[in-house]
Formats: C-alpha cells, structure tokens, sequence
C-alpha cells in the first residue's frame, strides 16, 4: 500500500469558499492527532477543520471528523478518498474558510472530497517491500564485473569491506545467485543473511 512520503499542501476555491487540505503521514494515531492540532494552530480563524486518518499495519485504525460541517459531509468523504486510493499511514485535514454561499450536504461531499484527491494527485508516494539481504565475498580481480552488474541491475549495495577478500551486503527482490556465479564463473561466494523491510 502506498504511503506519502511528504507532507502535501493544496488549495482549491469553491463558491467563494477556501479549502485548504494537508496530507501528512501519520505512523499512529497519536502523530495524526498531533498533526491536526498543528494544522488547527496555523489557521485559528478558519470556519472548519475537518479531519480523516488512516494509521497501523493492517489499517486497522481509521477515524474522520466533520468538525461542524453537517453529519457525513465533511470527514467520511476525505476517509473514503483515502480508502479509495489505499493510502496507508496517512493523515488529512481539510480547512474551510466559508465564502457566504451555502453548498448543500451533496456540493459539501463533493468539496471535500475533490480537496483530498487534488492533493494525493500532487503526493509522492513509497511502498513498503520485502527483500533478501545477502552477502557475497569474491576475489578483487572480479570487482569490475560484479560492480559492473550491481550497477546494470540497480542492486542495493549496503556494505562493502575489503579485506583478504572483497565482501559486499547487498539487497535483492530476486535471488540473484546464478548469474553472480556465471559472470564470475564460480569464484564467488553468495549466502543469505535475512528478509528484510525496505520503503522505496
């Protein structure tokens, strides 16, 4: 699932009406709590702060806040948005400054959901994954060729230390063994050390 990997500001007009969303990530609820209070801070003087998140590892914590707009408006909408693009770990908060025109419950819903999908249109996203963590260890004459795949291949290099031979820790998708032992045709030593959990 895709998490933000910045906070995100956007502003649309509508009616004469400012909505203003933030989207923040938030690894729990007390970081989207904390997120909100800031938003509220920056804009005192605003009409509403209406609020959706979505925290934990199986998104098992998600709550919204229509902050005095009519029931459902407001915080369900901004929540389903978030749903909808399978956000994790996210934060939002839409700031209303009323303009004097009234939108109804169907123009609110609208509103605020147009708000949270322009700013995850203009997010960075990450996604978290599992890779193989391994270690290899070679002669120095074949440093060329094994660099030179690394690179061919975009293989996150994440050690390398040079001792009576050349050992590299280096993260994978893929068990990469059998085309390591062709290039060095065999002179090379590959063994696995874990699964890890990269966010990329």
């Amino acid at each position: 699932m895709p998490r933000i990997k910045e906070e995100v500001i956007t502003e649309i007009t509508i009616e004469k009406s400012r909505f203003i969303t933030y989207l923040s990530r938030a690894m729990n609820e007390e970081e989207a709590r904390a997120y909100f209070l800031k938003i509220r801070k920056l804009h005192p003087s605003a009409t509403h702060h209406c609020t959706a998140y979505i925290t934990g590892e199986h998104n098992e914590y998600q709550k919204s806040s229509d902050d005095g707009e009519p029931s459902g408006t407001a915080g369900i909408p901004m929540l389903e948005c978030l749903r909808k693009n399978q956000m994790q770990n996210v934060a939002a908060v839409v700031v209303r400054y009323f303009g004097g025109i009234k939108l109804g419950a169907g123009g609110l819903i609208r509103a605020y959901s147009k708000s949270v999908s322009t700013a995850l249109s203009q997010a960075c996203f990450t996604q978290i994954r599992k890779v193989g963590q391994y270690q290899c260890d070679f002669d120095y004459e074949l440093i060329g060729p094994v660099d030179t795949y690394f690179i061919r291949n975009k293989i996150t290099i994440q050690n390398k230390e040079f001792n009576e031979m050349v050992h590299y820790i280096y993260l994978s998708e893929h068990d990469i063994s059998k085309e390591l032992l062709e290039i060095t045709k065999g002179k090379i030593k590959i063994h696995k050390c874990d699964d890890i959990i990269i966010e990329v």
